[in-house]
Formats: structure tokens, C-alpha cells, sequence
């Protein structure tokens, strides 16, 4: 279906073709006469016809309707074969509509598996579709924007929302409700929208892609907490276990009674990454105690700055299905600039 949207735009090509892929949501969600907010049949977003009356030619594909929790790896290595196809079919950007509660994350995926050739831009919404202030349709649009600017070309996967724009790398969800609930902490956004135009303040360090035509599965987080002992590493250390995440304390240490557990995780040869439970800041080695980040890096514990939880998650799992190992899965997940 080929509609179009009132922007103008020079450069590489005078009129722009976008790929919208909508996966579910809650920007195509409506509350009931309950005030519940429940999926549609079909999304009012993909049909919406207001924006679409201009110089941008928009392809809409319903690829999916989930909601976000119910978005999978194997899911978001579907997302980016429609894209793969979408770049070999000539379009000059895609837009993706996603729940909010995984978006960080299915960006993320992107952002590691997809050739960095055109803009590729996530967003959502916070408030359903038929709710008072709606954000649904305002960031589709802003996103539709982004996605067909020449200066959006080059840098990564991309999340717009709420008129910023944030890499997909180290963008994360930090309110549970709120219209402005992602935030890049410690970084900023590298962009606004503002006046009908997408406007850089920063630039992305080039990625490297892992081009995976699967997903290993077996890959696990952990939040660790004051008093922590090592019953839940030994839960998980089981054959098909195949890569662990833990959220660290402070700049990434653990309490002492862990150690032992996470000792039997590293003799079978299960690569442990280290992160932060900090909202700000990266993790680091500098403390030498029992437990401190010192001790953990001689263990063999892979220490990965930048990333939150659930992306440095996202980053081992597409190492592992992308077959790195041993020294070459370390500087994979280690640097958070790639």
C-alpha cells in the first residue's frame, strides 16, 4: 500500500520511500470501556491517513501484533530479515512500530545485525490510541521524518520519541508511564525533531555488524543484591546454558558468597558478562576485594562498559549465534562502542 507524507526533502533522492513495519504495541492498542487497554483486530496506526498526503511514498507492512512482552529473539530476527529484504528491494528507510517495554532492546538487536545503509528508525507510544494525548500517531510521524532525512543516513539504528532522537545502543525505558520515558543515561540523545526537521548534535562510533541468520538460546541475566548468595547460579548452570548476564553493584562487584557458584559457571566453560545495576556510569575493575571488579576480571569475567542489563544481553546472545568464542566474544561484548 503506497500512500504519502507532506515533507520535502533534497539530496539523495527528491522522493522518499519508507518501509513502516508495525509490530503491535501499545501504539496500536486501544483502552475499552473499562479503561483497559487491550490490542486491536487491526491497528489504527497503519491505517491512519491524516500525515499521509505529500512527498514521501510509505509502504506499510503489519508484520506483527504483540505486545512488547510477548517479542522474542526469534521474533526480532524476523524484523531484521524484512529489513534485509526491504534494502535489497531499493527503499531509502524503515520505520518500526514496537511496544515500549522491549523496544530498547529489538532496536538494540538491529542495531548489532543490520548493515548500517539506510536509516532505520524504532519508536512506540506511551498512551493508547484512543487515550486523552495520544503520542501514538506525533512519534509515528516524527519517526517517518527521521527516517527520510539524508543526515539520518550512517548512524545506526535510531529510537524517536517524545522529539528525540536517541541511538539504539544505549537508549533505555526509565518510566513506567510517562511520555518522556526514554532517556539516554550518561550520553544524551544525539538529535532532536523540532520545526518539521531532524537535527544532529552528535555522531554515532561505527558498529560492527554480526550478520546472524539465527538466535542462540540459553542466555540468562541476573540482578545481583545485597546478601546474595549463589543458589541462583547454580539454578542456571545446567548444559544448556549458554551465556550469562549479571547486573553488577556499584561500578561492578559482587558480595563474596556468589563466587563459588560463579567459579563452577566459568569451569564449564560459560562466558559470564559484568555490567552495572547502575542507572549512569560503566563498569569497571577497580576494587580489590573479595568480590570487587579486580578479582571478577581475573576469574575470566567479561566486563562490558556502557551497556545496561538487557543490552549487554542482547550483545552476547548475538555473539554467540554469530559462533564468537573465547578471545573474540570477549572484545565483541567488552567494547560497547561497537
Amino acid at each position: 500500500m503506497y500512500n504519502s507524507i507532506d515533507y520535502h526533502f533534497g539530496g539523495r533522492n527528491s522522493m522518499k520511500t519508507i518501509l513502516a513495519i508495525h509490530t503491535g504495541g501499545t501504539i496500536s492498542m486501544s483502552q475499552n470501556e473499562k479503561g483497559e487497554v487491550v490490542p486491536n483486530d487491526e491497528n489504527p496506526i497503519a491505517e491512519e491517513q491524516v500525515i499521509l498526503n505529500g512527498q514521501i511514498n510509505l509502504i506499510t507492512d503489519e508484520l506483527f501484533n504483540l505486545p512488547s512482552p510477548h517479542v522474542t529473539p526469534e521474533v526480532m530476527l524476523q524484523i531484521k530479515q524484512r529489513i534485509i529484504k526491504a534494502i535489497n528491494d531499493g527503499v531509502d528507510g524503515v520505520v518500526i512500530t514496537h511496544g515500549t517495554d522491549t523496544l530498547e532492546e529489538t532496536a538494540y538487536f538491529l542495531d548489532l545485525t543490520l548493515p548500517n545503509t539506510i536509516p532505520v528508525v524504532v519508536t512506540g507510544a506511551m498512551r493508547s490510541s484512543n487515550e486523552i494525548g495520544s503520542d501514538g500517531l506525533y512519534n509515528f510521524q516524527n519517526a517517518i521524518l527521521v527516517a527520510a532525512t539524508d543526515e539520518s543516513y550512517g548512524k545506526g539504528v535510531l529510537v524517536v520519541m517524545n522529539d528525540e532522537i536517541h541511538t539504539a545502543r544505549f537508549v533505555t525505558k526509565t518510566h513506567t508511564t510517562n511520555v518522556a520515558t526514554f532517556r539516554t543515561p550518561t550520553f544524551g540523545p544525539i538529535g532532536i525533531v523540532t520545526q518539521n526537521k531532524a537535527k544532529y548534535f552528535q555522531e554515532l562510533i561505527q558498529t560492527e555488524v554480526s550478520d546472524i541468520d539465527h538466535v542462540s538460546a540459553g542466555v540468562y541475566l541476573i540482578k545481583a543484591y545485597a546478601g546474595m548468595n549463589g543458589d541462583l547460579f547454580e539454578a542456571i548452570n545446567r548444559s544448556t546454558t549458554n551465556g550469562l548476564v549479571i547486573e553488577g553493584l556499584g561500578a561492578g562487584n559482587l558480595p563474596p558468597q556468589t563466587l563459588p557458584a560463579i567459579k563452577r559457571l566459568i569451569d564449564n566453560n560459560i562466558p559470564i558478562v559484568l555490567v552495572s545495576r547502575c542507572y549512569n556510569g560503566v563498569a569497571q575493575d577497580i576494587y580489590d576485594y573479595e568480590g570487587g571488579g579486580i578479582q571478577l576480571r581475573k576469574m575470566g569475567l567479561i566486563l562490558c562498559q556502557g551497556l545496561n542489563g538487557q543490552k549487554a544481553r542482547i550483545k552476547l546472545l548475538v555473539g554467540l549465534s554469530a559462533h564468537k568464542s573465547g578471545d573474540d566474544l570477549r572484545a565483541f561484548v567488552s567494547n560497547a562502542i561497537s
